[in-house]
């Protein structure tokens, strides 16, 4: 049986346990440091089994040491952002944790793939590359799967259409400086450059960069968790069933795109394997200059860190 590990028992990684156990893609463990809390949502969502019809084993527990000999590690610890707040602003301290916690990953689950949730992302996810020492292509950030199904779901309502007939693609940071495509987003294989005017888009594509803190302002006293343990979970069974379903997730460059040494959001295969190719598009000149901006930023910010 595969065995999942969700490391996080807040909103953002109780809500994916629940979806992973209900997809019954592997038995899951769910951690967090808070002591009864992973065992008490735990227990709560193994009581709905017989309901719902799963045949998984959800277990939470306060000891890393229960992740021993993972196929996949999803970290969605860390503190989440409130208002007023930017997802840089929560830098050092989810630093601290994410370092922990790949260290953890490091020792018990060594064979692994880890999804990073936790904000900054892109960030995030170099720290947790530095402190498990993996291959890359096992180091994934969950950030371009959440921005797309964003902007789709905003084109879905902008045209009163079918969510499902919406395929989105955001390319570059998880942040303000992250990439949508409006060339490469369809209805049913229509762009919707022929299906909307200039300004219409723009207001949309502003719309997915704020996305996350509009969810913000409105919640007050937390941030959104159930489009991004949606996005996560298609990415954990991708992985788990070899589907290698072509996603934007946020990916080590070698080079690809003119960038190297940094994570990015991009299109990616997911397999067994992890990121099994990056998929290169041709992008215009002012999409280049836009994902460079997001790059550089990035890259900043992590010069700026002890790893």
């Amino acid at each position: 049986m595969t065995k999942i590990t969700v490391v996080g028992a807040g909103f953002v990684g109780a809500t994916t346990v629940q979806r992973i156990a209900e997809k019954e893609l592997g038995d899951v463990v769910m951690t967090d440091i808070i002591e009864g809390m992973p065992q008490g949502k735990a227990l709560d969502l193994m009581e709905s089994a017989p309901i719902v019809g799963f045949d998984v084993n959800v277990v939470g527990t306060n000891d890393y040491k229960d992740m021993q000999d993972s196929d996949v590690v999803v970290i969605t610890a860390g503190i989440a952002r409130k208002p007023g707040m930017s997802r840089d602003d929560l830098v050092k301290t989810n630093l601290n944790i994410v370092g922990k916690v790949s260290e953890n990953i490091k020792e018990y689950a060594p064979d692994s793939i880890v999804i990073v949730v936790t904000n900054p992302l892109d960030i995030m996810t170099h720290v947790a590359l530095k402190k498990t020492g993996f291959h890359p292509g096992r180091v994934i950030g969950m950030s371009g799967v959440l921005d797309s199904v964003r902007f789709a779901t905003f084109v879905a309502m902008e045209l009163g259409c079918s969510a499902r007939d919406v395929d989105a693609m955001v390319l570059g940071g998880h942040g303000d400086l992250m990439v949508p495509l409006p060339r490469h987003t369809t209805v049913s294989g229509i762009p919707i450059t022929e299906l909307m005017d200039e300004a219409a888009i723009d207001r949309l594509v502003q719309r997915t960069i704020n996305g996350g803190a509009e969810i913000v302002e409105l919640l007050k006293t937390g941030s959104a968790f159930y489009a991004p343990s949606a996005a996560i979970t298609l990415m954990v069974e991708s992985i788990v069933r070899d589907l290698k379903r072509i996603l934007p997730a946020a990916a080590y460059m070698y080079g690809q795109y003119g960038h190297e040494d940094i994570y990015l959001g991009v299109p990616v295969k997911l397999g067994r394997m992890g990121v099994e190719a990056v998929i290169e598009l041709d992008l215009t000149e002012p999409e280049q200059e836009m994902l460079a901006q997001s790059a550089e930023a990035l890259k900043e910010a992590i010069s700026t860190l002890d790893l």
